[in-house]
């Protein structure tokens, strides 16, 4: 062994995380997972194995449900256990501040690290920064591992089932546990929000009280199993260069490079593991216009590529996701078209992403040329609603203009859905980012930001934003 003391053995990396999309080896890891966990009797609702192409179908069903969160255990960055969030639909006002942990488990390999006890408390996090004040759960009483846990994270038992189900011709009762949330921390306030009028009072109000409460959190120890949010550098494509606009304005743009294969190099030499490109001329002309670039760019690319700009029909979607995109963003058709959306989210789980740029709160389209007079909380609703695996925000007035995130914008928008958030406009120096960061601990929501000009201009460097968003 060279380094270290020898003979000691490295501690396991241990993650506990919501997914909102999975790739093949994380499909395949979970499961595996699963499969061991109902072999073993443990916690999930199958007895006996389903088979792998049902599990398949059943953990793709699940990102698709907007009423359902999937978080998962990840020992050494294999995923090897899992847990469910489950939210009461939006039009059951009786049991809108209760939601349901269910379906836990951990492959008997996993077991004895903590896991189980992260991937719950993950969900609590959610489930208190989506503002519930009760989480409800059930189990085997025959799972007295499980049963412990719950007691010693405050849970109470409340009631027993005494024909819960039956498992090898024996029936089993099961237990019965809640949990009051804002006995251990208050639901989070949207940043410049009114308290006493809640988070749907006007976000944007405050932002010099959201401001200093950002900076006050840079002093404050982090938030255990806080996820990293990803770091998207933007790569926008007009006339075959990569510029970056000014509050969307074409005539307004700066040339960075008229190489995108070699900008798409340097962004993942740096580290970055997605890339974000735009098709500017795309946006205007309504289908995509700089098929070169893009094609060089995913040719250069290592890591994955979220597309945007022009696809406004299946052909379009189908022809960039089978050229190697991994997922595409729909922006004008999200509000004129949105029966493609819903067909585009059959057809590509986890794989399409609505974008939302909004002027003063109000929805703009056509390569933000026309503003709607829907507003951007409406909008992602509808899409998360359809399915859509994340929502990419952008306040325009801020595009390019290095004042810093609509913060208060995002987290409002974070609070009222359960579809990851990506943050977008306006990144101008590294504490833009570190004010993020503090933000996404009480809206774990928000899951990556969109950084353009302040990379290109040197102002942020990618590597120190990396840092910080990890």
């Amino acid at each position: 062994m060279s380094g270290g003391q020898s003979g000691a053995q490295r501690p396991p990396h241990l993650v506990a995380e919501r997914v909102t999309a999975l790739d093949d080896d994380d499909l395949q890891a979970l499961c595996e997972a699963t499969d061991a966990a109902i072999l073993d009797g443990g916690g999930f609702g199958w007895i006996t194995s389903p088979g792998r192409r049902t599990l398949e179908q059943y953990f793709h069903g699940i990102l698709l449900v907007p009423e359902r969160a999937l978080f998962v255990g990840r020992l050494d960055g294999v995923i090897v256990g899992a847990t469910q969030l489950l939210r009461p639909p939006r039009n059951n006002e009786a049991q809108a501040m209760s939601a349901t942990l269910m379906h836990s488990y951990l492959a008997p390999y996993a077991r004895g690290h903590g896991l189980a006890r992260m991937m719950t408390e993950a969900v609590e996090e959610c489930a208190r920064a989506l503002g519930y004040q009760v989480l409800n759960l059930d189990v085997r009483e025959t799972q007295t591992a499980a049963i412990r846990l719950y007691e010693t994270l405050g849970y109470t038992h409340w009631g027993t089932h005494p024909h819960y189900a039956r498992v090898g011709g024996e029936v089993v009762g099961g237990y019965f546990f809640t949990k009051r949330l804002q006995d251990t921390r208050p639901s989070a306030a949207v940043p410049g929000s009114d308290p006493a009028r809640g988070a749907g009072s006007d976000p944007r109000r405050g932002a010099r009280q959201s401001t200093r409460q950002a900076a006050d959190t840079k002093t404050e120890k982090p938030v255990p199993h806080a996820r990293s949010l990803t770091l998207y550098p933007a790569i926008d494509l007009k006339d075959g260069a990569c510029v970056r606009l000014r509050r969307g304005e074409m005539d307004d743009a700066t040339v960075y490079s008229d190489d995108p294969g070699a900008q798409a190099r340097a962004w993942v030499a740096a580290g970055c593991r997605w890339l974000h490109v735009v098709d500017l001329n795309g946006a205007f002309a309504g289908h995509s216009v700089n098929a070169d670039a893009i094609e060089a760019i995913i040719a250069n690319a290592d890591v994955p590529v979220q597309l945007g700009g022009g696809l406004r029909d299946m052909a379009g979607i189908e022809r960039w996701l089978s050229a190697g995109v991994t997922r595409v963003i729909l922006g004008s058709a999200a509000v004129k078209d949105p029966e493609l959306v819903r067909t585009a989210c059959r057809a590509f789980p986890g794989r399409i992403v609505c974008g939302i740029d909004a002027r003063d709160g109000r929805v703009a389209t056509e390569g933000w040329a026309e503003i709607s007079e829907l507003s951007s909380i409406e909008l992602a609703l509808r899409m998360q609603d359809m399915g859509v695996a994340a929502i990419v925000f952008t306040e325009i007035a801020r595009d390019g203009m290095l004042t810093g995130l609509d913060v208060a914008q995002t987290c409002a928008l974070s609070a009222r859905l359960s579809t990851p958030v990506v943050a977008s406009g306006g990144v101008g120096r590294i504490e833009h980012l570190r004010e993020l960061k503090a933000a996404s601990a009480n809206f774990p929501g928000i899951e990556g930001v969109i950084v353009g000009r302040a990379l290109y201009d040197g102002r942020v460097d990618p590597r120190d934003a990396l840092r910080v968003l990890s």
